[in-house]
This record gives C-alpha cells, sequence and structure tokens, in this order.
C-alpha cells in the first residue's frame, strides 16, 4: 500500500468521526500540503529510518520550525500505528527520527508606557470592538476566546469571566467559515476575576450593544480571527507601537501577574496552561527577575537587622 493510500483511510476511517473539526482539518492540511507532496507514492514498506530522516532534512532545508516538523512527523506516526494494527507492517521508524533541537523563541510583551497608550486609546475610541485589546491585556484570554464572548459569559455582579468556548477558522467545501467549538483544552474552560474597572467599562459598551457578542460585526456576527488582528495591527500602527503579534498581549498579562507577585497556580488558572509547568518554563525569565527582587528584599532586611 502506498502512503497517500494509508493516509487517506486513516484520515476518513479512523479520525474523521473521533476529532474536532479543526483537528481533523489540521491533519489533512499537514498530509495533503506535505507528508503526500514528498513521501505520497512510496510503499509503507519502504518508510524505514533513512528515508524519513532525509525527508525530516528536506523539511530543515524549506526552513519549516521545529514545530512544524514535529506535528508533520506526529501525524505520519499516528497513521504508520494503524498500518502496524492493520498488520500492513511489522514496525515503524517514526521514533528514531532525528528532530532539529527547539530554539528557545523570545517572549514579546508590551512595556508600561506602550499598555498604557493601548488602554486609553480603545478605551476611549468610538469603536467598540477595541476594548477587546484591553480585556486580552488585562486577563490573558486567547484571541479565539475573546472572539467567541458573549454578554451572557460575563457575571457583572461577581465581576467574573467565564471561558468556556472558542472561535476558530476552518475550511469547509472551499469556503472559509467561523465556527464555536470548546476551548484548546480542560484547562481552558475556566473563571477569570475581572477588575472594577474594567467591570464598569464593559457595563457602559453592553449598555449600547445591540450584539450578543462582546466583538461583533456590522451584522452583529462573529468576528474572524484574521480581521481582528487585521485591527489590531492598525491600532498599534496608529499609537505609533512597535509591531508584536496578537499572543503579546497574552505574554504581557503573564508578564505582568509574575512581576505584581501573582503565585504560578493562579497564573496557570488563568491562562488556562494544562499544567503549572508550562508557565513557569515560557516565562522562566520573568520568574527569575521575580525571585531576585525577592532575594534582594529578603537581603536587605536581614542586613540592616544584623547591622
Amino acid at each position: 500500500m502506498k502512503l497517500k493510500d494509508l493516509l487517506n483511510l486513516w484520515l476518513d476511517k479512523y479520525v474523521k468521526d473521533s476529532v474536532k473539526i479543526r483537528t481533523y482539518n489540521r491533519y489533512k492540511d499537514i498530509c495533503n500540503s506535505h507528508l503526500k507532496v514528498y513521501l505520497g507514492e512510496k510503499d509503507i514498506n519502504q518508510l524505514k529510518l533513512d528515508v524519513l530522516q532525509n525527508y525530516v532534512s528536506i523539511l530543515i532545508k524549506h526552513n519549516y520550525s521545529t514545530n512544524t516538523i514535529k506535528g508533520i512527523i506526529s501525524v505520519l506516526k499516528q497513521a504508520l500505528h494503524l498500518a502496524i494494527q492493520l498488520e500492513l507492517i511489522e514496525k515503524e521508524y517514526t521514533s528514531l527520527i532525528r528532530l532539529p533541537q527547539i530554539n528557545e523563541k523570545q517572549i514579546s510583551f508590551f512595556n508600561k508606557n506602550e499598555q498604557e497608550k493601548l488602554i486609553t486609546f480603545c478605551i476611549n475610541n468610538k469603536n467598540k470592538n477595541y476594548i477587546g485589546i484591553v480585556i486580552c491585556l488585562l486577563t490573558g484570554i486567547r484571541l479565539g476566546e475573546l472572539l467567541a464572548l458573549t454578554w451572557n459569559d460575563i457575571d457583572f455582579e461577581n465581576k467574573i469571566l467565564k471561558i468556556n468556548k472558542t472561535v476558530f477558522t476552518t475550511k469547509i467545501e472551499n469556503h472559509y467559515k467561523q465556527i464555536i467549538d470548546t476551548p484548546k483544552t480542560k484547562k481552558s474552560v475556566r473563571e477569570i476575576p475581572l477588575s472594577n474597572n474594567l467591570i464598569e467599562v464593559l457595563k457602559n459598551i453592553k449598555n449600547e450593544s445591540k450584539s450578543k457578542y462582546i466583538i461583533t460585526t456590522k451584522k452583529l456576527g462573529i468576528v474572524s480571527n484574521r480581521s481582528y488582528q487585521r485591527t489590531f495591527k492598525f491600532i498599534l500602527k496608529k499609537n505609533n507601537i512597535p509591531y508584536k503579534n496578537f499572543h503579546a498581549l497574552r505574554h504581557t498579562f503573564a508578564t505582568n501577574a509574575v512581576n505584581i507577585g501573582m503565585d504560578v497556580k493562579s497564573i496557570a488558572d488563568i491562562l488556562g496552561h494544562s499544567n503549572v509547568m508550562i508557565t513557569v518554563n515560557r516565562y522562566a525569565h520573568s520568574f527569575l527577575d521575580y525571585k531576585i527582587q525577592m532575594m534582594n528584599k529578603l537581603d536587605n532586611q536581614i542586613f540592616n537587622t544584623a547591622i
């Protein structure tokens, strides 16, 4: 059996009805754009370690990131495991592939002056969709989570924001559509306390809103991820702030939380990380800075007492 036929079998019979549509579409895209292009015509019995390692080398030469390559190999591994279960092959070699090391990405975030510019501009602007930037900056929620928010997700009395869904864009019958689905992981379903100031601003916007969505189109529908990213880029340019991707708002929230001394468990819960170590590893530099501050504070206290 050729790999392209195995991939089609795996997708249609074993994946399509067992995962979320966005996961299925991602797997399908990896199969069509990568695996079938380079390995599709090969018999699955030919996929020995040397062939797979050479394929990874090709991906590296085409400047694919380590995470992208890992995603491609993960899909291949699942399909080949099916082939083993169906007794089409005896062994697969993906676990023996040597992958390039992951280079640590520099975490980008907005400084205090940039944050103040964003908050002032977005709150005072006539375009009420801009409030989404402030929400992300002060809560650390993801873009898809923001765009899925309805006014019913805010408990104004108890000042709680409920995250229980997300928006993603998918291609259905050659048309891109906005789909509302459950969040990224179980931990992503969470409740986030809102500050008094943000609650008051949101109350005022809600009183004027005709849509059930907090961020909405002119037709009161869902705003697409790409559209809101363009809005974000426009806001940065308007305020002479160097471009950073939308996720920098989330990083900024986390960095601010570390700097004021919020405990790591609370930060992880608010961000919806599946475990605390993700938070620790991602914001290790910020935690180190905070530890240095605390050690100096402790040092000064002891020395002052001793002297």
